[in-house]
């Protein structure tokens, strides 16, 4: 049998950590059967659905690069077919029409709390509803009320639950808009979903979808709920956590790759493996290795894993990522300074995230206003404008701007004064960068060339002269 699961987030907010998750073992799960993965939008919640969110959830799966092999489909371009269905379960006695009003339930809701049992439907129009004129009922499906739903998901095991703890539940209301578990079911059904992977928050849902999908006469998916993530703090992931929506990572400096990792290990692990390819995911993973205890999630662990991606990726590949970061700081890298691919070599050891690489590197493509008063106290002193001005005169003769060539007039000019290193080099550093903080000064020096090297030690000499 092919596999075929699906991602089907609603569009009332961005694409948080969770869904992404969700959507990840769900498309690595296709990925390892050599099946599809289907991108379905359930945006049948028309007050709460935007377009804003839709664009925010796809612009996620593509920063992710969680390709889909249909999609995205749209369950508010499938209200007649969902009206079909309806109408098919009525006409098979497998639904009928509720009068019941909210103030009805409400009492009936309030009596069973107070009698301390599980609020639930009590059937009251399953049998000979009575008509109402003037008021538009909603359509429950008749759930049977003998045997027992056997759930055996493929993360739990198996689950048990008996028909009579489920009520009537309501599949279409009362202006005929259809609900989340009838358009769950038609969609899985007519799309041939085989695996349906998702939040453990829906097992509740999943034996009245069996049982709708029985009374539809369709072939079962298989089941498989997710555990829930947790903050560090043991409470449920939530917004004061921090960052939750995928794209605030990537604007935080963290590579997709590298989230994508992190959320792999939430829950699923392969022996002490820390750090998988996309490829190794794809090979190694399998459902039936998913934890059923809730994952916390480790914002410092996360870092962890950023870092060794930005230190041992293809420099290329982080300086695409890279590259949005200068233009959100209006650098526009091709047209000035080095390239990206030359400063994520000379800054990823130093660098946790995109952003602090991109912060520590503007200088490289921009004069920077004022020098970091701490460095300058400590290596603006009396002499350290005389060692400048040492060094840019034999800076000015060099003919092919290299590193090597420029470290060697350090350490000359350090030899020939009778300095510690430190006492040219830093000085150097700071009337160059602004700071006391650079890659290697050969490195430093190469990227940055002669024209704003030289300008900059001018400036640097100068500065001193006025203090």
């Amino acid at each position: 049998m092919s596999i075929k699961t699906r991602f089907a987030p609603s569009p009332t907010g961005y694409l948080h950590v969770g869904g992404a998750r969700t959507a990840l073992f769900s498309w690595l799960h296709a990925k390892k059967n050599n099946g599809q993965f289907v991108l379905r939008i359930e945006d049948t919640d028309l007050e709460r659905s935007t377009q804003e969110s839709v664009d925010a959830i796809l612009e996620g799966m593509e920063w992710l690069g969680l390709d889909y092999d249909e999609g995205p489909i749209y369950q508010t371009h499938r209200f007649e077919r969902y009206k079909e269905i309806i109408q098919q379960l009525l006409d098979q006695g497998d639904a009928y029409y509720c009068y019941c009003s909210k103030e009805e339930l409400e009492s009936l809701r309030e009596q069973q709390m107070a009698n301390k049992e599980k609020p639930r439907y009590n059937g009251k129009c399953r049998h000979n509803a009575e008509v109402k004129e003037g008021v538009s009922p909603v359509v429950r499906f008749r759930n049977p009320e003998e045997g027992v739903v056997i759930l055996s998901d493929l993360v739990k095991g198996e689950i048990n639950i008996a028909n009579k703890e489920l009520d009537d539940l309501i599949i279409a209301r009362s202006d005929e808009t259809p609900t989340y578990n009838l358009t769950v079911v038609v969609d899985d059904m007519d799309m041939g979903i085989t695996d349906v992977v998702r939040g453990d928050d829906h097992v509740n849902n999943t034996p009245r979808q069996i049982n709708i999908l029985k009374a539809l006469g369709a072939e079962l998916p298989r089941y498989a709920h997710l555990p829930m993530i947790l903050g560090d703090d043991g409470a449920r992931l939530s917004k004061r956590h921090g960052a939750v929506g995928v794209m605030q990572y990537r604007d935080d400096g963290y590579l997709p790759e590298a989230l994508l990792n992190y959320l792999v290990r939430l829950g699923w692990s392969h022996g002490d493996q820390e750090l998988f390819t996309r490829e190794e995911m794809i090979q190694l993973f399998d459902l039936s290795d998913v934890n059923v205890a809730a994952s916390a999630f480790n914002t410092e662990k996360l870092l962890w894993i950023n870092h060794q991606y930005i230190m041992n990726s293809e420099p290329e590949l982080v300086a695409k990522h890279l590259s949005w970061h200068m233009l959100q700081r209006d650098i526009d890298v091709e047209t000035e300074g080095p390239s990206l691919v030359d400063i994520v070599k000379a800054q990823r050891e130093r660098s946790k995230t995109l952003v602090d690489m991109a912060e520590a590197s503007l200088y490289f493509y921009k004069d920077f206003d004022e020098y970091d008063a701490k460095a300058a106290k400590k290596n603006f002193k009396a002499g350290a404008d005389d060692v400048l001005a040492g060094l840019l005169a034999e800076f000015s003769k060099v003919a092919e701007w290299d590193g090597t060539v420029l470290h060697e007039i350090v350490l000359m000019t350090a030899e020939k004064l009778e300095l510690k290193l430190g006492k040219v080099a830093q000085p150097l550093r700071v009337a160059v960068c602004g700071a006391g903080m650079s890659p290697s000064i050969d490195v430093t020096l190469e990227l940055l060339g002669r024209e704003k090297t030289l300008a900059r030690i001018q400036r640097a000499i100068d500065y001193m002269k006025l203090q």
